[in-house]
């Protein structure tokens, strides 16, 4: 099924999706991906350019207004509470008069920070407090995974909320100065780098503890004792994590209808770009935390590795594809799969049982290394072979 009544909507990238993988698509955060199939909550089949594949709905926000390209998060939409064609962001066209548009995107981001504040509330009250309660079940530590460091957010979240709620003008909306709070707060926002880094652990530490009946039930009563939505606990730890790429594009919405001659708008034009800056260097750090990961599990699954771990040398998969190996004296070709890697290149050949096989290993100069970079397209399958440059 489609999105929106059978027709193709657009979405934007809010995060990096590094794959290896086939039938995945890979993207960068800013790109946008025509979305073709989210019959499935989580993974949704999209196309960029001619290149289609599987990625992670989490990964991305929808376009709400698909002709105007107003942006909105994909939480609401994936669990049913948001219907794709609503304005909760968007300013509706018709509208003509500045001061009430910039009231409306003012009392969208009220109503939203309000809204989180419970959100949080809920999963240190609802949930983490309830598993400390539960020795029996959970340790220290599988609670700093699952959870990271929300009650850290939650501070902050009801500092801020605080001051916003001061600066906001409830009689005239659009008289309220709100930029200055973001300039204040600038430095705490920098907490949900720890928690975006740690969310994929905290997903796979979930999915394990899921496969017994106990800890699906236990968390199912948590969310009822709360009186939360109806949302699976999942869902609710992914809220920090949209949250903080949100912030950019309702100053974006805001900053498009503040007058230069309004008292706000120095402050909120200065409050979007640190905010720019906050959400693209944990975007950075989270894609080079899951470079890594991916590259640990790569090496992982080849047959006979010999030598330093890629991670001794390398932190980013450049490029990968076919090639041919030849054989001095006798120069004998031989179909290889090359793995470049920053300051290293891997040959490996394919096995029929899909696995690879390391098959040589030496030094190879710089000109080889970048001569070998512009080969043919890349081929996404996984294979192994080794060579080093200094």
């Amino acid at each position: 099924m489609l999105i929106s009544g059978g027709n193709i909507v657009s979405a934007e990238a809010a995060w990096d999706h590094v794959t290896m993988a086939n039938r995945e698509l890979a993207f960068k955060a800013g790109d946008v991906i025509k979305v073709l199939d989210a019959s499935n909550k989580d993974w949704w089949w999209g196309q960029i350019d001619d290149e289609e594949g599987w990625f992670p709905a989490s990964f991305v926000r929808l376009w709400v207004n698909q002709e105007d390209g107003v942006e909105e998060g994909t939480s609401e939409v994936q669990n049913g509470h948001l219907d794709p064609t609503s304005d909760c962001l968007c300013i509706g066209r018709t509208l003509q008069n500045r001061d009430q548009m910039r009231a409306n995107v003012i009392n969208e981001i009220m109503s939203t920070e309000r809204h989180y504040i419970k959100h949080l509330k809920d999963i240190c009250e609802g949930y983490l407090k309830q598993c400390r309660k539960r020795r029996d079940m959970f340790s220290d530590e599988q609670l700093k995974v699952i959870f990271g460091n929300i009650e850290d957010i939650y501070r902050f979240q009801m500092g801020f909320v605080r001051d916003l709620e001061k600066q906001y003008n409830n009689e005239e909306p659009h008289l309220s100065e709100i930029g200055p709070c973001f300039l204040e707060h600038q430095d705490g926002f920098w907490i949900y780098s720890e928690y975006c880094n740690n969310h994929l652990d905290a997903c796979m530490e979930l999915s394990k503890l899921m496969k017994d009946g106990r800890y699906q039930h236990f968390f199912e009563a948590c969310r009822l004792l709360q009186q939360m939505i109806d949302i699976a606990i999942d869902g609710f730890l992914l809220t920090p994590v949209q949250k903080i790429c949100k912030y950019p594009l309702q100053l974006a919405e805001l900053l498009k209808y503040t007058a230069q001659d309004h008292s706000d708008y120095r402050y909120v034009a200065a409050a979007l770009a640190v905010m720019r800056n906050v959400t693209q260097q944990i975007n950075e750090r989270k894609r080079r935390l899951e470079n890594i990961d991916k590259i640990a599990q790569w090496q992982a699954s080849v047959l006979d590795w010999e030598g330093d771990d890629i991670l001794d040398r390398s932190s980013e998969l450049i490029y990968t594809g076919e090639m041919q190996w030849i054989y001095q004296p006798y120069g004998r070709n031989q179909q290889r799969v090359f793995f470049l890697f920053d300051h290293q290149l891997v040959l490996c050949k394919k096995v029929k049982i899909s696995f690879y096989v390391i098959t040589v290993m030496c030094i190879v100069c710089i000109c080889i290394y970048i001569y070998v970079c512009s080969l043919m397209l890349p081929s996404m399958a996984v294979c192994f072979h080794r060579i080093t440059a200094k």
